[in-house]
């Protein structure tokens, strides 16, 4: 059996069994709390953390990437969003701790009904925004009680085994791909602090700190950061909060005149400077601590907590960035279209298993060159598998793929000039009409977010919609966002910029999304078609205003078993052959001669 190079797949989570929670109960007894709150966080309010931040997993046994447990003395809670409704009631012991949607009761107000009158309720100052604590506050007091910080993470107390904090290589990003020097992005990050007569800017993301100076590291899985700190004074040199064995000769080299290197354990002292000299300090709402936010004011500073710039600066891609994502694209694309055909060709015996499909997709993106990982772990979900958004196939739910039923695989990669991300669904034999109408409402919702035009000020929330039309007509819908930002060998998902009922962010000329919408039918399947696309400038002829509209970035054939063609008006059917016999011109050179005969099929017109 083939193996993945940068996916495994025994079960990382358990039933948690009541020893793990009642460990954490005698410690919660122990200091006199009531109950303690276990964000799934890192110190950086990170998607993917470290294994010794994994705190949720460790102790409910759920391992998608957002949730929060809430335990208290008598009772506790896993608060999960719509993408892990299932997957949660699947991992966590249910007789131990309760999953609650989302949508239906937030972590804070759970803890308003459940905290008890007088309750002390702990919490970690390193995994808590600014604005994540003012709403836990909000509920401790409604509830009559009070929230305290612990003086260490009451998890981290129990934890005896827990993993050593990551040393991945800090490297260098080439200013080829990158399209703009450290230097010149720090002159911009300056000139945003004296708008607002910052003094000094405290980051707190890694996706920042890598983007700010053009590093790149692997301190956590997919996302090639190096987890750290940086101080960037409006005037004089930035601090670069790295442990030295991490930073390789080349990125010292890189740093040299730009910015100082210093030890992790100096960041507080740090702070104690900023707050000494009575500094204003910009402190990024999203990501920074109250930690950090106490430290400085302690010490005499004032803490502005705002938007960090360097996140909207680098939401917006420079030429280089975006000839690198296309490249990637193609690459990838090739890879992908590899893949499907020698699905539509081993598939239908019954021989591939939902781990067999993703290590095979896994080499083929890597016999096409510069895989430096997957962007994220692969989502391969055979029938029922496929209805759960954010399934991961384990050893122990592996299931083969079967005839008369659907196959989603959302996968992506990560090469040094792009981030890519994309999901396909493609029926093993004939599917059924149900099938082929929800597929085709899912396109046409596709194409409606592909195709339109905007003018400059439209946020993704009004966008948001046009995915969602073709479903609300047949009464149907789908829990999770349209589409999220994609980084430039960062973050596959990255913000602000989102097309979601959420998405409040302006998009701008070159920002990247993904238009991902779905529809899925719990135990039986799932449907999503997700490809990338580029915000560009649009000229319309007698237009008033200026304009905007997407570009595909990603390029894979569309199951066309899957398409009811009675369903799609002129122009959409018209968009599809385009996409398709871009595709096929795209992709066919760097194809075998058995794929591209396959795609070749795979490609033709509707009417063909």
């Amino acid at each position: 059996m083939m193996h993945a190079r940068f996916q495994t797949f025994d079960d990382p989570g358990h039933k948690a069994g009541a020893a793990r929670v009642a460990a954490l109960r005698a410690a919660m007894l122990q200091q006199g709390f009531s109950g303690f709150v276990v964000p799934r966080a890192d110190e950086h309010q990170s998607e993917y953390v470290p294994p010794q931040a994994e705190r949720l997993a460790w102790l409910t046994g759920f391992t998608g990437s957002a949730g929060t447990a809430v335990i208290l003395p008598d009772r506790a809670a896993l608060v999960v969003d719509g993408r892990y409704t299932l997957q949660a009631a699947e991992q966590v012991d249910t007789a131990v701790i309760t999953p609650v949607p989302l949508a239906e009761t937030s972590a804070e107000a759970w803890i308003e009904a459940n905290l008890p009158p007088g309750g002390v309720l702990a919490y970690d100052p390193w995994l808590h925004t600014p604005d994540g604590l003012a709403r836990l506050e909000r509920a401790v007091q409604a509830a009559g009680g009070r929230l305290e910080p612990a003086r260490l993470n009451l998890v981290d107390q129990i934890w005896i085994d827990r993993p050593a904090a990551p040393r991945a290589s800090v490297v260098p990003h080439p200013e080829a791909l990158a399209g703009e020097s450290a230097a010149a992005k720090l002159d911009r990050v300056r000139a945003a602090l004296a708008k607002p007569k910052a003094d000094a800017l405290v980051v707190s993301d890694p996706h920042n700190l890598a983007w700010a100076f053009n590093l790149r590291g692997g301190d956590v899985a997919h996302t090639p950061l190096p987890l750290g700190y940086a101080i960037i004074p409006r005037e004089g040199r930035a601090t670069l909060f790295l442990d030295a064995a991490k930073v390789t000769p080349e990125a010292q080299a890189a740093l040299a005149g730009l910015a100082e290197r210093a030890d992790p354990a100096a960041l507080p002292a740090a702070l104690d400077a900023l707050g000494a000299a009575r500094a204003r300090v910009r402190l990024d709402a999203a990501t920074g601590a109250v930690a950090l936010r106490r430290r400085i004011e302690e010490a005499g500073g004032t803490v502005e907590v705002g938007p960090d710039p360097i996140t909207g600066m680098k939401a917006v891609k420079n030429a280089a960035e975006i000839a690198g994502t296309r490249a990637a694209h193609r690459r990838d694309g090739a890879a992908v279209t590899r893949f499907l055909a020698w699905l539509a060709r081993e598939a239908p015996g019954g021989a591939v298993s939902e781990i067999a499909a993703v290590c095979r997709l896994e080499a083929f993106r890597a016999e096409g060159g510069d895989l430096r990982d997957v962007s994220f772990p692969t989502i391969a979900g055979s029938g029922p598998n496929g209805a759960i958004v954010h399934y991961r196939v384990t050893a122990a739910t592996d299931r083969r793929l079967r005839p008369g039923e659907l196959f989603l695989i959302d996968s992506g990669a990560q090469y040094r000039d792009g981030t890519t991300d994309i999901t396909r669904t493609v029926a093993v034999g004939p599917p059924t009409p149900e099938m082929r109408d929800r597929f085709t409402r899912v396109l046409k919702g596709h194409i409606a977010v592909a195709t339109a035009l905007f003018p400059r000020g439209t946020t993704g929330a009004q966008i948001d919609s046009f995915a969602r039309r073709p479903l609300w007509e047949a009464g149907l819908d789908f829990d999770h966002g349209t589409g999220h930002g994609v980084g430039s060998f960062l973050s596959v998902h990255e913000g602000p910029q989102r097309i979601a009922k959420t998405g409040t962010t302006v998009l701008q000329a070159g920002m990247i999304l993904s238009n991902e919408p779905g529809y899925y039918r719990a135990g039986a399947y799932g449907i999503r078609i997700e490809n990338l696309i580029l915000v560009e400038e649009r000229a319309i002829a007698g237009a008033e205003r200026p304009m905007l509209g997407f570009e595909t970035l990603t390029l894979a054939p569309l199951d066309r078993a899957l398409i009811e063609p009675a369903l799609l008006a002129p122009a959409e059917a018209a968009w599809l052959d385009a996409y398709h016999a871009r595709v096929r011109e795209t992709l066919s050179p760097d194809l075998d001669p058995e794929t591209r005969a396959w795609l070749d099929r795979a490609t033709r017109p509707l009417g063909a």
